[in-house]
Protein backbone atom coordinates (compact mmCIF):
# COMPACT_ATOMS: atom_id res chain seq x y z
CA UNK A 1 0.00 0.00 0.00
CA UNK A 2 1.24 3.30 -1.28
CA UNK A 3 0.71 6.34 1.29
CA UNK A 4 1.57 9.83 1.26
CA UNK A 5 1.87 11.64 4.54
CA UNK A 6 0.72 15.81 2.96
CA UNK A 7 0.89 19.12 4.10
CA UNK A 8 0.57 22.38 2.76
CA UNK A 9 1.26 26.19 4.22
CA UNK A 10 -1.15 28.97 2.57
CA UNK A 11 -1.21 33.00 2.29
CA UNK A 12 -4.70 32.49 4.34
CA UNK A 13 -7.37 30.50 5.88
CA UNK A 14 -9.76 30.30 2.88
CA UNK A 15 -9.35 29.39 -0.82
CA UNK A 16 -12.83 31.47 -1.22
CA UNK A 17 -11.58 34.44 -0.37
CA UNK A 18 -8.36 34.08 -3.24
CA UNK A 19 -6.12 32.43 -0.80
CA UNK A 20 -3.24 30.13 -2.40
CA UNK A 21 -0.95 27.66 -1.68
CA UNK A 22 2.63 28.70 -0.73
CA UNK A 23 4.34 25.12 -0.38
CA UNK A 24 3.77 21.53 -0.30
CA UNK A 25 5.70 18.75 1.39
CA UNK A 26 4.83 15.35 1.11
CA UNK A 27 6.52 12.00 2.74
CA UNK A 28 6.10 8.68 0.95
CA UNK A 29 5.08 5.50 2.93
CA UNK A 30 5.03 2.15 0.89
CA UNK A 31 3.55 -0.76 3.37
CA UNK A 32 3.69 1.49 6.29
CA UNK A 33 7.30 2.05 5.86
CA UNK A 34 9.27 5.32 5.07
CA UNK A 35 10.99 5.02 1.47
CA UNK A 36 12.96 8.18 2.18
CA UNK A 37 11.16 9.42 -1.07
CA UNK A 38 9.72 12.71 -0.79
CA UNK A 39 8.26 15.82 -2.10
CA UNK A 40 9.20 19.35 -1.86
CA UNK A 41 8.20 23.08 -3.51
CA UNK A 42 7.49 26.52 -2.48
CA UNK A 43 5.13 28.05 -5.11
CA UNK A 44 4.62 31.72 -5.71
CA UNK A 45 1.19 32.55 -5.19
CA UNK A 46 0.61 35.65 -7.32
CA UNK A 47 -0.84 37.75 -4.16
CA UNK A 48 0.19 38.80 -0.76
CA UNK A 49 0.62 36.74 2.19
CA UNK A 50 -1.47 37.48 4.93
CA UNK A 51 0.44 39.06 7.72
CA UNK A 52 -0.90 36.43 10.16
CA UNK A 53 -0.20 33.67 8.20
CA UNK A 54 4.04 34.67 7.92
CA UNK A 55 3.75 34.50 11.49
CA UNK A 56 2.36 31.26 11.65
CA UNK A 57 5.13 29.77 8.99
CA UNK A 58 7.41 32.44 8.55
CA UNK A 59 7.38 32.48 4.53
CA UNK A 60 7.61 35.83 3.30
CA UNK A 61 6.78 37.50 -0.01
CA UNK A 62 10.45 38.45 -0.86
CA UNK A 63 11.03 34.70 -0.50
CA UNK A 64 8.56 33.51 -2.58
CA UNK A 65 9.40 36.22 -5.45
CA UNK A 66 11.04 34.03 -7.48
CA UNK A 67 9.30 30.79 -7.19
CA UNK A 68 7.18 28.78 -9.61
CA UNK A 69 3.12 29.32 -10.11
CA UNK A 70 1.70 26.26 -9.47
CA UNK A 71 0.38 25.86 -12.64
CA UNK A 72 4.01 25.09 -13.39
CA UNK A 73 4.06 22.30 -10.55
CA UNK A 74 0.63 20.55 -10.93
CA UNK A 75 1.29 17.79 -13.09
CA UNK A 76 4.49 16.56 -11.14
CA UNK A 77 2.35 17.10 -7.65
CA UNK A 78 -0.76 15.29 -9.10
CA UNK A 79 1.61 12.56 -10.62
CA UNK A 80 3.61 12.37 -7.12
CA UNK A 81 0.01 11.59 -5.11
CA UNK A 82 -1.88 9.75 -7.91
CA UNK A 83 -3.25 6.49 -6.82
CA UNK A 84 -1.94 6.87 -2.87
CA UNK A 85 -3.76 7.05 0.46
CA UNK A 86 -2.94 9.90 1.58
CA UNK A 87 -2.29 11.27 5.27
CA UNK A 88 -3.69 14.50 6.13
CA UNK A 89 -3.84 16.78 10.08
CA UNK A 90 -6.83 18.02 9.34
CA UNK A 91 -7.84 16.98 5.47
CA UNK A 92 -10.83 19.16 4.67
CA UNK A 93 -8.37 22.40 4.98
CA UNK A 94 -5.55 20.79 2.64
CA UNK A 95 -7.65 19.24 0.47
CA UNK A 96 -9.84 22.10 -0.12
CA UNK A 97 -6.71 24.22 -1.25
CA UNK A 98 -5.16 21.82 -3.29
CA UNK A 99 -8.66 21.40 -5.25
CA UNK A 100 -9.12 25.21 -5.50
CA UNK A 101 -5.65 25.21 -7.37
CA UNK A 102 -6.82 22.19 -9.30
CA UNK A 103 -9.85 24.10 -10.72
CA UNK A 104 -7.93 27.11 -11.65
CA UNK A 105 -6.18 25.23 -14.41
CA UNK A 106 -6.95 25.28 -17.83
CA UNK A 107 -7.93 22.49 -18.27
CA UNK A 108 -8.79 21.99 -14.60
CA UNK A 109 -7.23 18.73 -12.68
CA UNK A 110 -9.42 15.33 -11.53
CA UNK A 111 -10.36 16.63 -7.96
CA UNK A 112 -8.36 14.80 -4.78
CA UNK A 113 -11.40 12.59 -4.09
CA UNK A 114 -10.77 10.99 -7.60
CA UNK A 115 -7.35 9.80 -7.42
CA UNK A 116 -7.09 9.19 -3.69
CA UNK A 117 -8.43 8.09 -1.13
CA UNK A 118 -8.12 10.43 2.51
CA UNK A 119 -6.84 9.17 6.08
CA UNK A 120 -7.36 12.51 8.14
CA UNK A 121 -4.99 12.12 11.18
CA UNK A 122 -7.42 14.94 13.41
CA UNK A 123 -10.51 12.53 13.13
CA UNK A 124 -8.47 9.54 14.35
CA UNK A 125 -6.66 11.19 17.34
CA UNK A 126 -10.19 12.82 18.66
CA UNK A 127 -11.41 9.49 18.39
CA UNK A 128 -8.22 8.18 20.08
CA UNK A 129 -8.29 10.58 22.49
CA UNK A 130 -12.01 12.53 22.94
CA UNK A 131 -11.74 15.65 25.09
CA UNK A 132 -7.84 15.98 24.61
CA UNK A 133 -5.85 18.57 22.21
CA UNK A 134 -5.43 17.02 19.19
CA UNK A 135 -2.76 19.18 17.09
CA UNK A 136 0.39 17.71 15.83
CA UNK A 137 2.30 19.37 19.33
CA UNK A 138 0.41 17.71 21.18
CA UNK A 139 0.27 14.38 19.39
CA UNK A 140 4.14 14.66 19.54
CA UNK A 141 4.36 15.28 23.40
CA UNK A 142 1.28 12.03 23.52
CA UNK A 143 3.76 9.81 21.40
CA UNK A 144 7.08 11.16 22.08
CA UNK A 145 8.06 12.30 18.46
CA UNK A 146 10.76 14.59 18.50
CA UNK A 147 9.54 18.08 17.33
CA UNK A 148 12.05 20.68 18.63
CA UNK A 149 12.71 21.85 15.22
CA UNK A 150 9.33 22.80 14.51
CA UNK A 151 9.61 26.33 16.08
CA UNK A 152 7.49 27.52 12.47
CA UNK A 153 5.12 25.48 10.46
CA UNK A 154 6.92 24.14 7.61
CA UNK A 155 5.08 21.99 5.02
CA UNK A 156 8.13 19.34 4.50
CA UNK A 157 8.96 19.13 8.44
CA UNK A 158 5.24 18.70 9.17
CA UNK A 159 4.67 16.01 6.84
CA UNK A 160 7.44 13.93 8.50
CA UNK A 161 6.66 14.39 11.91
CA UNK A 162 3.00 13.95 10.91
CA UNK A 163 4.11 10.44 9.46
CA UNK A 164 6.16 9.28 12.43
CA UNK A 165 2.93 10.26 14.69
CA UNK A 166 0.47 8.29 12.25
CA UNK A 167 2.97 5.32 12.21
CA UNK A 168 2.81 5.63 16.23
CA UNK A 169 -1.12 5.86 16.09
CA UNK A 170 -1.61 3.08 14.28
CA UNK A 171 0.03 0.67 16.10
CA UNK A 172 3.06 1.02 14.46
CA UNK A 173 2.43 -2.14 12.13
CA UNK A 174 -0.64 -2.69 9.79
CA UNK A 175 -3.39 -4.26 11.58
CA UNK A 176 -4.97 -7.64 10.98
CA UNK A 177 -8.20 -6.34 11.74
CA UNK A 178 -8.61 -8.58 14.53
CA UNK A 179 -10.06 -6.35 17.72
CA UNK A 180 -8.79 -3.36 15.96
CA UNK A 181 -11.09 -0.45 15.44
CA UNK A 182 -12.23 -0.16 11.82
CA UNK A 183 -13.73 3.20 12.13
CA UNK A 184 -10.40 5.25 12.04
CA UNK A 185 -10.88 6.98 9.12
CA UNK A 186 8.89 11.85 -6.68
CA UNK A 187 10.75 14.73 -6.97
CA UNK A 188 13.71 15.04 -5.79
CA UNK A 189 14.13 18.67 -6.76
CA UNK A 190 12.91 21.34 -4.82
CA UNK A 191 14.12 19.81 -2.04
CA UNK A 192 14.66 21.68 1.01
CA UNK A 193 13.91 22.57 4.98
CA UNK A 194 14.92 19.77 7.61
CA UNK A 195 15.54 16.31 6.08
CA UNK A 196 14.56 13.38 8.88
CA UNK A 197 14.71 11.04 6.44
CA UNK A 198 18.00 10.00 6.63
CA UNK A 199 19.17 6.76 4.89
CA UNK A 200 19.76 5.17 8.11
CA UNK A 201 16.80 5.31 9.57
CA UNK A 202 15.98 2.05 11.15
CA UNK A 203 12.31 1.04 10.01
CA UNK A 204 9.72 0.01 12.36
CA UNK A 205 9.58 -3.81 12.64
CA UNK A 206 7.24 -5.76 11.05
CA UNK A 207 6.32 -8.88 12.85
CA UNK A 208 4.71 -11.75 11.10
CA UNK A 209 3.19 -14.67 12.35
CA UNK A 210 5.67 -18.11 12.30
CA UNK A 211 4.21 -21.13 10.58
CA UNK A 212 2.53 -22.78 14.06
CA UNK A 213 0.85 -19.19 14.76
CA UNK A 214 -0.89 -19.24 11.66
CA UNK A 215 -1.79 -23.35 12.04
CA UNK A 216 -3.32 -22.78 15.63
CA UNK A 217 -5.24 -19.84 14.19
CA UNK A 218 -6.40 -22.00 11.10
CA UNK A 219 -7.86 -24.32 13.86
CA UNK A 220 -9.13 -21.66 15.88
CA UNK A 221 -11.42 -20.46 13.21
CA UNK A 222 -12.68 -23.97 12.17
CA UNK A 223 -13.41 -24.62 15.73
CA UNK A 224 -15.81 -21.55 15.53
CA UNK A 225 -17.91 -23.08 13.06
CA UNK A 226 -19.50 -22.39 9.13
CA UNK A 227 -20.49 -18.89 10.78
CA UNK A 228 -17.12 -17.62 11.32
CA UNK A 229 -16.81 -14.35 9.53
CA UNK A 230 -12.77 -14.37 9.34
CA UNK A 231 -12.69 -17.89 6.86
Amino acid sequence: MRQIVLDTETTGLEPSQGHRIIEIGCVELVNRRLTGRHYHQYIQPQRVVDEGAIEVHGITNEFLADKPVFAQIAAEFFQFIEGAQLVIHNAPFDIGFINHEFARLKPALTPVAEICSVVDTLVMARQKHPGQKNNLDALCKRYGVDNSQRDLHGALLDAEILADVYLLMTGGQTSLGLGADGSESSSESGVSGIRRLAAGRRPLPVITASADELDAHQQRLAALGEQCLWK
